[in-house]
């Protein structure tokens, strides 16, 4: 994965063939009948088939290739030698499916064509999410391209507060339970039980401070320009199931695929099977998007697999409910639906984690192979990465974001409170707030900032 200006002329050459798809659907639409239709959907293909093509291509082919040859030895086949590297190019996968959605917005009707190249250009390349979201839509953000835009103080506070919280999961916690997580899955045949446990319980803290935080800055970053950029995160975690989760979770990419692919295969609105399998495609896909690995085939499959039983034991829980007079509405019902969720959700980040599939099963092995709840009170969990100093910074500052987020699941508007108190009293919290950051934020050899996560998606 890397940056490099030749790299722009993909993203330039996405920019074009989407831009003049666009037109062309436009003129088809306006020509109306069997031969527009025909038109239409001849464009929208060749759109699709040269930009997924340049994404397989960048993202898939060493990935194809390892599997056709693993294939190709079982059956004592010469093995394809590929005589090129292939890099990465950063955020390819994010423009690529927000250049899409352009395509097939106007073959929708739902917008027209827009035929300034340059403000087109700014859509797809907007910086702030350019490299890893939000995966914006051209009903939102290519609308104010167009649109006049002038200065706003409050606009302009909020998106910096907006800044400064990602930088506060990205920097203090994200970075900092990465230490942890990368510790352990690297040395994992040291560890077990409630350690590997403990590690995948930092990782999703991990990942969703490092994407959380990245989304916040960059749409902090587009407040201040005048910009509104779709939200990504809506506290995932406290999720009440699955299909919550995915509510709440990277939002622009789990909307992207509703959206252009769930519901034109039919959606919830046919037969129970092809519900499943519209479930099944849309996790698998979903899963492939994140990376050329099948730790991620499996990280979507078991997704998928968690919302199709979710649908398919739904009349037995119902049962049980009514049978047992249990209370649905009452805060230790919702509480534990909560933390089932989690644990689901938790188990699967272990595939995402992990470098290979072999690799994840000897952890979850290794997770239910020993009960040693003594790592609590021998200093063992000093022993994963964080000394004990950082271990009780990250655990204090993950307090600090449940509670904003409980906050914020209640309905609280928490920079509009601040904004409505005293001069003084705001800026103390301003001051406070930004030297933790520059106190408790990840430096220097052995605790350096990591790249975000989900540039290399």
């Amino acid at each position: 994965m890397a940056w490099n200006p030749v790299y722009a002329l993909l993203m330039l050459t996405s920019t074009f063939i989407t831009y003049l798809s666009g037109i062309l659907i436009d003129r088809a639409n306006s020509i109306g009948g069997g031969h527009g239709e025909k038109l239409k959907k001849l464009w929208v293909a060749l759109s699709f088939t040269l930009n997924l093509s340049i994404l397989f291509f960048f993202k898939y082919f060493y990935f194809a290739v390892d599997n056709i040859n693993l294939l190709l030895s079982a059956l004592h086949v010469q093995l394809i030698q590929p005589k090129f590297d292939i890099i990465l190019p950063v955020g390819i996968s994010f423009y690529t499916f927000q250049a899409l959605s352009y395509t097939v917005d106007v073959y929708r009707k739902e917008i027209y064509a827009e035929r300034n190249f340059l403000k087109y250009a700014l859509f797809v390349s907007f910086f702030p999410q350019l490299v890893a979201g939000p995966i914006e839509r051209s009903k939102n953000l290519l609308v104010q391209v167009s649109q006049k835009h002038t200065f706003n103080f409050e606009r302009m506070r909020d998106g910096l507060l907006l800044m400064l919280f990602g930088y506060f999961l990205k920097m203090v916690i994200a970075d900092r339970a990465a230490i942890l997580v990368n510790f352990v899955f690297e040395n994992y045949e040291a560890y077990s039980g409630l350690e590997i446990a403990i590690a995948a319980i930092f990782f999703a803290i991990q990942i969703y401070g490092d994407f959380a935080g990245y989304s916040s800055i960059a749409i902090g970053a587009a407040w201040v320009m005048g910009f509104k950029l779709m939200q990504n995160f809506n506290h995932p975690y406290f999720a009440i199931n699955v299909q919550d989760f995915w509510r709440r979770w990277h939002i622009s990419l789990s909307s992207w695929f509703r959206d252009y692919v769930y519901i034109p295969l039919g959606g919830s609105r046919c037969s129970r099977l092809k519900k499943y399998r519209n479930l099944a495609i849309v996790f698998l896909t979903s899963g492939l998007w994140h990376g050329a690995n099948w730790t991620y085939v499996m990280w979507g499959a078991l997704h998928g697999f968690y919302q199709i039983m979710g649908d398919i034991l739904k009349p037995v829980r119902n049962r049980i409910e009514t049978i047992f007079k249990i209370n649905t509405t009452c805060f230790s019902y919702r509480l534990f639906n909560i933390i089932l969720t989690f644990i689901l959700v938790d188990f699967a980040w272990i595939f995402f984690r992990a470098p290979d599939i072999n690799t994840a099963f000897i952890m979850i092995k290794q997770m239910f192979s020993e009960w040693n709840p003594w790592i609590f009170f021998d200093n063992s969990l000093y022993d994963m990465g964080l000394d004990r100093k950082n271990f009780w910074v990250l655990c204090f500052s993950v307090m600090i974001l449940w509670v904003v987020s409980f906050m914020q699941e209640r309905g609280i508007k928490i920079r509009e409170e601040l904004a409505k108190q005293n001069l003084v009293f705001r800026w103390i919290i301003y001051i406070i707030a930004i030297l933790y950051i520059l106190l408790y934020g990840i430096y220097g050899p052995g605790y350096d900032a990591s790249q975000f996560i989900y540039f290399q998606f």
